[in-house]
């Protein structure tokens, strides 16, 4: 049945085109959730909108009594201004699909287009999840809120990242699916380093956040150089330090705000932990205070063993064993709100090469200038269609 995909290629070259010309963001897309309804409306699938977010979720019945499979797309943008140069660049100023969700969309749609086009012949049934908000960390857990996995109840759940996200060296048309942890959790911190403003030219009548601030940062460094066990991958990054008005003058405040990734949930916990005890520590050290936030967002995306390997074998009889990585030295330190699904029930997240330095598709994720190799589009459908066939026998 996946082979069907291939005739679809340059439909979902202009389905993506379309899609990569509307980014939103986060929860709300209206645009977008209109135009996934019209075309699984095209198919004659029935779905359903969300009640809390922009999301879809739709249904494939086959023919035969089965099990329940879930695939899952996300559908949001980024707030970037595009820089790519294409004729159908986003049409969205200050908004850009520059992590490729524009074509996770289009290849399940294409996905769906052959499933229910072969429902009959289906020992089971296919549920398909348009998510919103993964960039922001809120979209898998609203899908959860929407009882997506129940009604009827999911067995399994697979997602799947195009682009350059493992490797920009591995070529456009491979996939990589491997057992075990493959993404690291991802979470967000804020510092509000508070001391007492003055001139700069007296600084003992006030209390320098500036140079609070920079004795927190230094002493975080620590935490992964001394506190993580080598053995044991985790990040803390800084992102944005925030302070001052005048060349002259000492702030009241430093605003100090940043990531920790990891790829175990006590390491991650534990980043949490020390960075509230040493930022308030060393606030109070130096005569300021400190207020500190977590803002926790998705835990490690952990693939189970024998879901990854069912999907690496459906993925070979789409593009070959010479084209399917089932292991590498060690998981990528993004993050993917597919990790909740993956708490929930056993699946497996697959990631989609499109690198191709002709074509100039090796560009990172986030990046202004990012595009994928279109060639590949009817491979993640094909993959997708290949995986329901196993899965339901």
């Amino acid at each position: 049945m996946w082979e069907k995909c291939k005739a679809l290629q340059n439909e979902l070259v202009g389905l993506r085109r379309e899609f990569h010309q509307i980014p939103e963001l986060g929860d709300n897309l209206p645009e977008t959730q209109a135009r996934v309804c019209a075309e699984l409306d095209k198919l004659g699938i029935p779905y359903k909108k969300n009640t809390l977010d922009s999301g879809i979720i739709a249904l494939i019945e086959g023919g035969q009594p089965g099990k329940v499979i879930a695939l899952r797309a996300d559908m949001d943008g980024l707030p970037i201004t595009e820089a790519t140069g294409l004729p159908f660049a986003s049409k969205h100023e200050g908004k850009m699909h520059a992590c490729g969700h524009d074509t996770h969309i289009t290849m399940l749609l294409g996905a769906a287009k052959i499933l229910s086009e072969n429902k009959a012949n289906l020992k089971g049934t296919v549920k398909l999840i348009f998510q919103t908000g993964e960039e922001t960390c809120t979209g898998s857990k609203t899908m959860l809120k929407e009882g997506v996995l129940e009604n009827p109840h999911v067995d399994a759940v697979f997602g799947m990242h195009i682009g350059s996200l493992i490797d920009p060296t591995i070529p456009a048309g491979k996939v990589i699916v491997t057992p075990g942890c493959c993404m690291a959790s991802y979470d967000h911190f804020i510092l509000r380093v508070k001391g007492t403003g003055c001139h700069g030219s007296t600084p003992e009548k006030g209390v320098d956040p500036i140079v609070v601030a920079s004795n927190i940062v230094l002493a975080l460094e620590e935490v992964i150089a001394r506190e993580v066990a080598s053995t044991k991958a985790a990040v803390i990054t800084i992102g944005q330090i925030h302070a001052g008005f005048a060349y002259n003058v000492i702030p009241n405040e430093v605003l100090i705000e940043g990531t920790t990734r990891a790829l175990e949930e006590d390491v991650r916990q534990y980043l949490g932990k020390r960075i509230g005890e040493i930022a308030e520590s060393v606030a109070k050290a130096y005569r300021a205070e400190c207020e500190y936030t977590m803002l926790w967002g998705a835990a490690p995306v952990v693939n189970n063993a024998e879901m990854a390997a069912l999907a690496a074998e459906a993925a070979v009889e789409v593009v070959g064993a010479d084209n399917v990585i089932t292991s590498r030295p060690a998981p990528n330190m993004a993050g993917e709100d597919f990790a909740y699904y993956l708490m929930e029930r056993p699946g497996a997240f697959m990631f989609l090469s499109s690198a191709n330095p002709a074509k100039h598709t090796d560009i990172p994720h986030h990046n202004p200038k990012f595009d994928v190799d279109e060639d590949v589009l009817w491979n993640g459908s094909a993959v997708f269609v290949s995986i329901v066939e196993k899965y339901l026998k």
